[in-house]
């Protein structure tokens, strides 16, 4: 997979960065293979860690120029990371929504998070995630296994759909990220994904 971080216009999507993580110790952090712990970032956050959890907004988009998604995971002190992902490959809406909730989760764990909270707009993966939905088509019944799979390696999970309103920068990121990077900034990492999360091992 290839990964960089990209310049960017930060009013295009609204982004005012809180305590923001700086992006050179997240390029690391995906150059490494997601190795990086959280106490590599800030060493204060070993022992919050297990307390409270971190919230993860995710949105998936699709077009004619390609499909993408969106992350915007928060500390429980507010940093922030934010985080877009081109898909290069064919992707339904469905499927966009359930690769940004799968990078999320991945890398959550990989960061040592234990606890997490995920805010997504999509009706459909939030209920099948939930078990309101079943999910009938093959493909999202793939997408669902990998979601449990991924749910499983968590102390604390937790899923609920919000109004685009309230996902409004995952959302921007997810779009900027299923057309062109030339708008991302130096505080969001871009991840090409080169096939769907279903077919990894």
């Amino acid at each position: 997979m290839t990964k960089w971080a990209v310049e960017l216009v930060e009013h295009d999507i609204g982004y005012q960065p809180r305590k923001a993580i700086k992006a050179q110790a997240l390029a690391d952090f995906l150059a490494e293979g997601a190795s990086l712990s959280l106490t590599e970032l800030s060493p204060q956050h070993e022992e919050r860690l297990p307390k409270e959890p971190w919230v993860l907004f995710v949105d998936g988009a699709s077009s004619k120029e390609g499909s993408g998604a969106g992350l915007l995971l928060i500390s429980p002190t507010g940093e922030e990371l934010t985080y877009a992902l081109r898909l290069d490959f064919p992707a339904s809406n469905n499927e966009a929504e359930y690769e940004a909730l799968l990078t999320g989760l991945r890398i959550a764990h990989q960061m040592g998070i234990t606890a997490i909270q995920v805010r997504s707009d999509s009706q459909l993966v939030v209920l099948q995630v939930l078990g309101e939905y079943e999910a009938k088509d093959e493909v999202m019944k793939k997408y669902l296994a990998k979601v449990r799979e991924a749910v499983a390696l968590f102390e604390t999970f937790e899923i609920e759909r919000v109004p685009r309103s309230q996902n409004k920068r995952a959302d921007a990121l997810s779009k900027l990220a299923s057309s062109s990077f030339a708008h991302l900034s130096k505080e969001v990492l871009v991840e090409v994904l080169k096939q769907k999360s279903i077919n990894q091992v």
